[in-house]
Formats: C-alpha cells, structure tokens, sequence
C-alpha cells in the first residue's frame, strides 16, 4: 500500500473493486483502504484477492475477499449478497476487471469476441445492475468504470474487440447516470491510456514501442497511482455534481 496517506474520507463507506487482484484494481482497492474504506475484493483468483486484502489489513485496513466472475449473474448476485450482508450496505462499485485479448479481426475467433465482451461489457452491467439496487434502496452510491482510452480513439490494431466493448461501457455510463440520477447516485468513467507498470501496459508498449511517447502531450506513460487518484476523485463527495462523464487519465493522448 505505497503512497502517502490522503485523509479517510472514505471512512466506513463500503467498496466494491472488481478485478481487485493485480494492477489498477490493486491500486485502487489499496487506494480506497488507506482512507477509510471497507473493501470488497472481487474477482476470480482467491490467492490473488487475498495477497493484495492481507496488505490491506497488515496496513490496519478492512479487507473481504469474495470470488466472482463477473460475467456470470449468479457470482455477481453473490458478490453484492455477501457485501450487503457483512457491512450491511454498499457505496461504491469500481468496475474494473476486464481481458486484453490480441487477435487481427480477420483471424478473430468468435469465442475470443465473447470473452472480451462478457468480461469488459456483459460484467459492468451485470455488477452494476446488482449495485444499483442495492444503491437505490440506500438513497446514495457511486459507479466508477475503468474504460480505456480505446472509448475515444478505438483499439489499437488487434484489439477491435476490446475497443468495442470500451466504447459500450462509454454509452451504458451515460444511460445508467441518467436512469440513476434521481435516487441520488452517480455513474462515471476512468479512461487509462497506456499505463506502464501494469501487464496491459507492458503488452501494449511493447506492441507500440516508444513511438506511441510521441502522441502523449505531457511526455510519459501514465502509472496506476495517476488512475487511483481520478476513481478516488469521482467517488468521494467532491464529485457529488458530477454524472456521466469520462475523466481521461492518458497525458492528453486522447486528443491525438
């Protein structure tokens, strides 16, 4: 749990982190424990989930680990079950688990274009439907989703699939922020560019190579740490006005 600590203003609020195991998701379960808040670690490996909740707690954090794959409505049911059951309410849901599959469209597999979709598209509406449920009896919540910069630009060659599904989770956002507005809950995305210390990032740098430096106007790879602190930003009470935006966390490369 590196990084200096930012307050708790998150104390005692309840958060859900998909894909919590490794990464983004990492950080920003790390990043939500250092100030306050209870978290949930879903995802679909156990040891993994319990590395990242034993480092919460060793830093004097909450930290439940619950199994979930979710592109599967009953582990998603059970995921917000389990949560609401042991704290008693949710208040945030960071979708943020996903695949990065590499294949050319014309040697695209169906099963290849299913995987990337229940896994980045099928989950934030499975996970945000069951949240927001639970949001709407509470009278409050916030739904961050990690997109990518592929919501803007399109995937790079190879990920057609992956940008599609961005692109989708960009137009559910702005529908579900619409629908869920007046039961006092916010909806927003995070859209990453190239990140440098994650296995995404080192795949897609090494598929661009340095070039890809030339299309950044602030000049480097952006780190876990710079989208942390944009999820941290959307879900606390600073961003109570804002619903169905992205925030881009990619250097100014969307502009290219």
């Amino acid at each position: 749990m590196s990084g200096a600590p930012c307050g708790r203003e998150f104390e005692g609020q309840v958060v859900v982190v998909t894909g919590a195991g490794k990464g983004i998701g990492r950080g920003i379960a790390c990043g939500f424990a250092r100030r306050g808040g209870r978290v949930v670690l879903a995802g679909r490996t156990p040891s993994s989930l319990q590395k990242v909740a034993d480092e919460i707690l060793a830093a004097g954090g909450q930290a439940l680990v619950v199994r979930a794959d979710v592109s599967q409505i009953a582990g998603v049911d059970g995921l917000v079950t389990t949560t609401v059951e042991q704290y008693g309410r949710l208040d945030v849901l960071v979708n943020n688990a996903g695949v990065y599959l590499t294949s050319p469209v014309v040697e695209m597999s169906e099963a290849e274009w299913d995987q990337t979709m229940d896994a980045d598209l099928k989950g934030v509406f499975l996970c945000s439907q069951a949240a927001a449920r639970q949001m709407v009896k509470q009278g409050s919540g916030r739904i961050v989703n990690i997109t990518s910069i592929a919501q803007v630009r399109g995937g790079t060659p190879g990920h057609a699939h992956y940008g599609a599904a961005k692109a989708g989770v960009g137009a559910f956002t702005k529908t579900l922020a619409k629908e869920l507005g007046p039961f006092g809950i916010t909806v927003n995305c995070v859209a990453p560019g190239l990140i440098e210390d994650t296995e995404m990032g080192q795949v897609s740098r090494t598929l661009m190579g340095d070039a890809y430096l030339a299309t950044i106007p602030l000049g480097r790879l952006g780190t876990v740490q710079d989208v942390v602190e944009a999820v941290l930003f959307l879900a606390s009470a600073r961003a109570g006005y804002i619903t169905g935006e992205t925030l881009n966390v990619n250097g100014g490369s969307h502009m290219a």
